[in-house]
């Protein structure tokens, strides 16, 4: 990962795990057309991966993706999945549609989700960003477990967080914020960000003997679809702290960064992004990182990620509410 640099394009680092990824089959959510997840898939398949799974709660977005992909590589297949985060319902009968298939899983990058949007909850009564973000992944993940851990084949499962991570750590006195009565748009954000790494430490410690390996990350600044709505009123209750954490690496802006302008920083960070999810999968190095948050191509270090993203303790902590939360218990 080291040998990659903030420039380095997501198509160089695909061609360089070529062998990484072909005859996989991948399962990617959130592909509408313009995000993360969909120019992923478009990256990766020009490699001939066996089948790459579009998971998508508007299927009309994921067939465009589909035709994207058709008109790149129209050897790869594909395969479309309805999957609302939002709703436990439906992803339990999404779950059980991938248990269906006569293929394992080798990949699977929990990309969906939502940024700082207003106040709402879910029908299962869940603040929505952390169903999404979160509850959901979390729910989808472990019922199809049996599809991602098979004797012999390594899987890995990304969960694609945020530098946003360091807004809040996991509300466990008040997760749902009173419903909504003392709500902040960020601090839910932060909740659910900070709630995908711990995600993966969990998964680590749980799984890692199994072949799993699990890793957290942050994609970037990014021009996409994730932000919707008018932020202007949002803008001017932000402080510095917030534009720097959500707008920047926590390293300092690269020198050409500065030279140019912020807006081409956040054009190269969709490539970044798709870089980084790329790299993740064929790292042997991982192996022995387990449940850690990688940013800029590299594993970070414990010590540069807050504590309460990476605290096993708090990790198990999680765990267990959210099962209290989807009314099931996972062990390994």
């Amino acid at each position: 990962m080291s040998s990659y640099s903030f420039q380095t394009s997501a198509e160089q680092v695909a061609q360089d795990c070529q062998d990484a990824i072909a005859n996989k089959t991948v399962l990617v959510t959130g592909v509408s057309p313009g995000g993360l997840g969909a120019e992923f898939a478009k990256v990766i398949a020009i490699h001939s991966p066996s089948l790459i799974i579009l998971a998508s709660r508007d299927i009309l977005k994921a067939q465009q993706t589909a035709q994207e992909i058709a008109n790149i590589a129209p050897g790869v297949a594909t395969r479309l999945l309805e999957l609302d985060l939002r709703s436990q319902a439906q992803v339990r009968n999404a779950a059980k549609e991938v248990l269906t298939y006569k293929e394992d899983i080798d990949v699977l990058v929990n990309n969906a989700g939502v940024m700082a949007s207003p106040f709402s909850l879910t029908e299962d009564g869940i603040e929505s960003q952390f169903a999404t973000n979160h509850v959901g992944h979390f729910l989808f993940t472990n019922l199809i477990m049996e599809k991602l851990v098979h004797p012999g084949t390594p899987c890995r499962v990304v969960n694609v967080s945020s530098n946003g991570h360091q807004l809040s750590s996991i509300r466990f006195h008040d997760w749902n914020f009173d419903e909504g009565k003392n709500y902040d748009p960020w601090l839910a954000y932060g909740q659910s960000k900070s709630a995908n790494m711990l995600f993966s430490v969990s998964l680590a410690q749980k799984l890692g003997s199994k072949g799993l390996i699990s890793v957290s990350l942050h994609p970037g600044t990014i021009n996409t679809n994730l932000a919707r709505g008018d932020w202007s009123e949002m803008y001017e209750s932000l402080g510095m702290g917030h534009i720097c954490i959500l707008c920047t690496s926590t390293r300092v802006l690269p020198e050409w960064a500065e030279r140019d302008n912020l807006e081409d920083y956040v054009a190269r960070g969709g490539d970044a992004c798709i870089r980084r999810i790329s790299s993740i999968h064929h790292h042997t190095s991982l192996a022995e990182n387990n449940g850690s948050f990688v940013q800029d191509c590299t594993v970070l270090k414990p010590e540069e990620v807050r504590s309460w993203a990476r605290d096993p303790i708090e990790a198990e902590q999680l765990w267990k509410l959210t099962e209290d939360i989807v009314g099931e218990t996972f062990e390994y």
